[in-house]
């Protein structure tokens, strides 16, 4: 009996500690954090830097690639390209020290000339961290020790278009399934088991988008909902069975769907350029309710807005258009305020605070309210330019341009 209350007082003892350190810290596991929605809710940030600009920890030179990193615990992930391999690299999150590499050739080149490295993030489930190259190339390693698990050639497996900048969207992974974007006339999305990389279902004929899919729950059902190139759609996750989907696209070939839906209660935003334009939409089981749409309102290039206390933050407009940034009502499509010339780039929220990052390399931070936009802090980190999300785990903020990744302090 003795020595059952000790087990059970250790047993307790070890789930205090863990509920603790889970209120304390928080990963970055994914594209756009936990919740794929660009919400930070770790530790304290502060944005009162003495010195007028974070400190920086280290700093790495990195290959090419816009896929930005993710942190697991003291892991950080980067997937980018060294002279002819796709590698996924092992850091520690805290010195940059380098844990394990992983590299497989790839023969990729990009039609426009931006860069030939991957554009997917990596997603960490379970020990296993999964990426999704640039040609296709799905694999699973093993977070801690970057051996391989198991990969396929999604190109040559189901076939698809290579499309304007290769494939891009990160894979979800909701319970024991990664599904992807494949893009392919007779796989448009795929769902693989992911602990032996084996297809569980295909569904749609949609070419692939760049954006990623989410995860979400209408009805006491779970939803996988993904932006294709040709519109929205919500999937049953176990079974790939289409639930609702709404035709959303430019009509201009040269166009793509980039930002990744937002989830917010019952209401899907969706948003794109080329004048497509915003959406919000209401789910009602099968049906999809229009609150209203507008190319004039949020419309998003690749940068997914973020939402707070029923308002949208983002960016409106082209990237090489020198979009705007702004404040919008999510249920009515109000433009609260906007600030015009902005230039493009990414922003996370963290509490009540817009963490900005532009491709010109500025730092900028901002309130997150709808009554005006009040920068906080302004400070140039890098040379640009910028297109890679940030991380922003455990107070650390992991940002890259074309050739360095930098660890900033914002404890």
């Amino acid at each position: 009996m003795r020595q059952n209350w000790h087990m059970k007082l250790w047993l307790t003892i070890c789930l205090v500690t863990l509920i603790g350190s889970q209120t304390l810290t928080q990963d970055w596991p994914q594209f756009l954090g936990p919740g794929r929605d660009g919400r930070y809710e770790g530790l304290p940030i502060n944005f009162n830097w003495p010195t007028g600009s974070p400190t920086e920890i280290w700093r790495k030179p990195v290959g090419e690639g816009f896929a930005g990193p993710i942190v697991i615990g003291n892991i950080l992930i980067l997937f980018h390209r060294i002279e002819d391999q796709e590698v996924v690299e092992a850091l520690d999150a805290t010195s940059g020290h380098q844990i394990w590499s992983h590299g497989y050739s790839t023969t990729y080149r990009d039609d426009f000339g931006f860069d030939e490295g991957p554009r997917s993030v990596p997603v960490v489930s379970n020990g296993k961290v999964f990426t999704f190259g640039a040609q296709g190339k799905l694999q699973a390693l093993n977070v801690e020790t970057g051996e391989t698990l198991w990969e396929v050639d999604t190109k040559t497996r189901f076939g698809f278009r290579k499309g304007f900048f290769g494939s891009a969207g990160s894979p979800l992974v909701e319970g024991q399934n990664v599904i992807v974007n494949i893009g392919s006339q007779n796989a448009g999305i795929v769902a693989f088991d992911k602990d032996s990389g084996s297809p569980i279902w295909t569904s749609t004929t949609d070419e692939a988008s760049y954006s990623s899919p989410v995860a979400a729950t209408f009805g006491g059902k779970r939803h996988a909902v993904v932006l294709t190139r040709n519109g929205l759609i919500g999937l049953d996750p176990l079974t790939g069975e289409v639930r609702f989907e709404r035709r959303w696209r430019s009509r201009l070939r040269a166009s793509v769907n980039a930002a990744t839906p937002l989830v917010i209660e019952d209401v899907v935003f969706a948003s794109a350029t080329y004048g497509t334009g915003a959406v919000a939409l209401r789910v009602r089981g099968t049906d999809l309710e229009e609150l209203w749409s507008s190319d004039e309102v949020m419309s998003n290039h690749y940068a997914t807005s973020v939402y707070r206390d029923g308002y949208l933050y983002g960016f409106h407009g082209r990237q090489e258009y020198n979009p705007s940034f702004r404040s919008v009502h999510l249920l009515t499509g109000e433009v609260q305020w906007n600030v015009d010339a902005f230039r493009a780039g990414t922003v996370t929220l963290a509490g009540d605070r817009l963490i900005i990052v532009l491709e010109t390399g500025e730092l900028l931070v901002a309130e997150a309210s709808p009554k005006a936009f009040t920068p906080l802090a302004r400070v140039k980190i890098l040379p640009p330019v910028i297109r890679a999300y940030p991380a922003l785990a455990n107070g650390l903020l992991y940002v890259r341009n074309e050739n360095t990744l930098v660890c900033f302090d914002l404890r």
